[in-house]
């Protein structure tokens, strides 16, 4: 009992109690008198040193800024003034120009006109760019004014046209009126050359129109109820109405004075050589076609 509780005493005991014997000890000292005082000489000595050295620095730096600050203020103010001044004492306007900038507000504003031909501008300006050229305005009005000439001449043309029909039309009225035309008689008996004969001299003498009279005009039926009445065979008028009273053949069998129809449109006296002569149509003349054209049909008298 006694020996259990004298090890856990020694137990509870500090190391250093109980440390092997040989080992040494380390015993804290305290500072003395004279090592705490040359610390505290040596603090005053230098920190106070550096701090008045810095803020004599940034004292110098705020000096400078300052004095800058300044400069550039009254520069900037004596400016305008220097700038203003007149002729003469203002070295820099004399040079720079002419001597120009001294204002007089007591004067008028001076006023400035400037003409500018725009036309010519416009004209003068040429751009290229990817090989492409812009056309000059020269060139774009040169053929604005061919495209206008060549529209009016197309229409003075068609004016004169319509009046040359016109004029040949009431020229050939008025003769017909005033002076009726002498046109021979059939030569000989009916037949087929005959008629064919007697209808040639009414080509490009007699107009078309509503007549069937050659000192008036012809219809394409008024031709051939015409004709066909100075060999004594009489017909009425109308395409259909003709070809109802002769008998229809084939191409074939067709010859010269046979009639072409086309049925409930146009009639004509064939040639006997693939052609017909027939009045066409208004502002034209009786006229020997020499081909025919579409799908006639023939017809015997």
């Amino acid at each position: 009992m006694s020996g259990r509780h004298s090890a856990e005493s020694a137990a509870l005991l500090p190391r250093e109690l109980h440390r092997p014997t040989g080992q040494h000890r380390t015993t804290f000292q305290a500072p003395t008198r004279a090592a705490l005082a040359a610390a505290a000489r040596e603090s005053r000595t230098y920190t106070p040193s550096a701090r008045r050295s810095t803020s004599r620095g940034i004292r110098n730096l705020a000096r400078a800024g300052v004095f800058i600050v300044a400069a550039g203020m009254a520069s900037v103010t004596a400016l305008p003034a220097y700038a203003m001044m007149p002729t003469g004492t203002n070295p820099v306007a004399t040079t720079v120009n002419a001597g120009q900038t001294f204002v007089d507000e007591a004067a008028a504003p001076p006023t400035q006109t400037l003409d500018v031909d725009a036309d010519s501008q416009v004209a003068a300006l040429s751009a290229t760019r990817d090989s492409y050229a812009s056309t000059d305005m020269s060139v774009i009005q040169a053929a604005r004014d061919a495209e206008a000439a060549a529209a009016q001449a197309a229409a003075d043309a068609i004016a004169a046209a319509a009046a040359a029909v016109e004029t040949a039309s009431t020229s050939s009225s008025s003769s017909s009126s005033s002076t009726p035309r002498t046109f021979a008689a059939p030569q000989g008996g009916y037949s087929g050359e005959a008629v064919v004969a007697y209808a040639e001299q009414f080509v490009g003498v007699v107009p078309y129109g509503w007549g069937a009279n050659p000192n008036d005009s012809f219809g394409c039926d008024g031709l051939t109820q015409y004709v066909y009445g100075q060999f004594g065979i009489s017909l009425p008028r109308g395409v259909d109405h003709q070809s109802a009273l002769a008998t229809q053949i084939s191409k074939g069998e067709a010859v010269a004075g046979d009639l072409v129809v086309w049925p409930g449109e146009h009639i004509g006296i064939y040639d006997g050589a693939g052609g017909v002569i027939h009045s066409p149509d208004f502002g034209r003349f009786v006229e020997h076609a020499h081909n025919l054209w579409g799908s006639p049909v023939y017809y015997r008298l």
